[in-house]
């Protein structure tokens, strides 16, 4: 049995540095986190840092493999039922907030805000080095979450072309963002309006309206049965950067070029999707964020061994949904692994 270990060495390629001792975590037993200071943030806004959770091996457990979770935008690590799936099959469950987010914002930044995702690499690979120094030589599955399922294949993508693949052995991606939903115009000037404007205004707000429709169907204030910090994952979400949606637009059309992640990939989504600015019933049983036809049309972009599998009824998060669509997410990944036994 592999068991969890007091402190860590992070890092597997240039740049990477010692990491702290892992600590106790929000989320109470049998969670620690780790934080990775990264240095001065090239967008300005101070130091920036990472903090990386893990599910604590129990007594009993077989460890054979690991996960490597990356959130979403306006979002943190707070999904312990899904660790707990990972951990019932061997695979031992870690959860990234990146820098600026989640755990990892600290006082005076942006949330969320970077010029660039290929910032994030530098944590990613701190990551990667954390989860290896635990469980040496074990598969690694990526999974990730809406703006966390474009960071990453972008990130395995580099990764590949760099000629290192291992230990990512899958990616799991939920609901992944892979094209700006709304009017086709958004999609084309639009986007190069925002481009001209990050140069000069980066941190600038969209001017967008606020929503709680997402927010109220998750939460357990409002219609929701999840709890997690809502100073972290905003009913509304975080006001949207002019500079990081530029960064994100570029990272679409990286992607719509053709990605080759190297490893096996299942995308999981909603099979509708449903924009309104109240909730009601229909808000709980489709995507209310993101167009999921966008998913279906650009899944083919991450390489050629990609499963694409809509569920019914799912929300935007699909491990997040009502219960019998949530069952159905489960299950469909559970087969997918199985499908791919060198992952467990």
């Amino acid at each position: 049995m592999t068991t969890s270990t007091s402190t860590s060495t992070a890092g597997s390629g240039s740049g990477s540095r010692p990491a702290a001792a892992w600590e106790p975590d929000r989320l109470g037993d049998g969670y620690e986190q780790l934080t990775f200071d990264l240095g001065p943030d090239p967008d300005g806004e101070g130091d920036a840092r990472a903090v990386l959770v893990r599910r604590t091996v129990r007594e009993g457990e077989q460890v054979t493999g690991a996960v490597l979770y990356v959130h979403g935008f306006s979002d943190y690590f707070f999904q312990t039922d899904l660790a707990d799936f990972f951990a019932e099959r061997g695979l031992a469950f870690y959860a990234l907030d990146l820098r600026k987010c989640g755990r990892a914002r600290q006082p005076g930044q942006t949330a969320h805000y970077v010029s660039d995702l290929g910032l994030y690499d530098e944590e990613l690979e701190l990551a990667l080095g954390a989860l290896a120094a635990d469980h040496p030589d074990t598969p690694v599955v990526v999974a990730a979450h809406s703006t966390g399922g474009l960071v990453t294949p972008l990130w395995l993508d580099r990764r590949r072309r760099g000629g290192r693949v291992g230990p990512v052995a899958g990616l799991v991606l939920n609901s992944p963002w892979f094209d700006l939903q709304g009017k086709p115009m958004m999609r084309g000037p639009g986007t190069w309006a925002v481009r001209g404007l990050s140069r000069v205004r980066p941190l600038r707000p969209l001017d967008l309206p606020e929503s709680t429709v997402y927010g109220d169907s998750l939460h357990v204030s409002a219609k929701g049965e999840w709890d997690y910090d809502l100073d972290l994952k905003p009913l509304t979400g975080f006001p949207v950067t002019i500079g990081w949606l530029a960064a994100v637009r570029r990272g679409h059309a990286r992607l719509h070029r053709g990605l080759d992640v190297g490893v096996p990939s299942l995308v999981l989504r909603s099979d509708k999707t449903h924009y309104s600015r109240t909730h009601s019933p229909a808000s709980d049983r489709a995507d209310t964020v993101l167009d999921v036809r966008q998913i279906a049309r650009w899944s083919g972009c991450l390489g050629d061994r990609t499963s694409v599998v809509p569920i019914a009824d799912a929300r935007h998060d699909v491990f997040l949904s009502l219960s019998e669509p949530r069952r159905q997410a489960y299950r469909v990944l559970d087969a997918w692994l199985r499908e791919h036994p060198d992952l467990l």
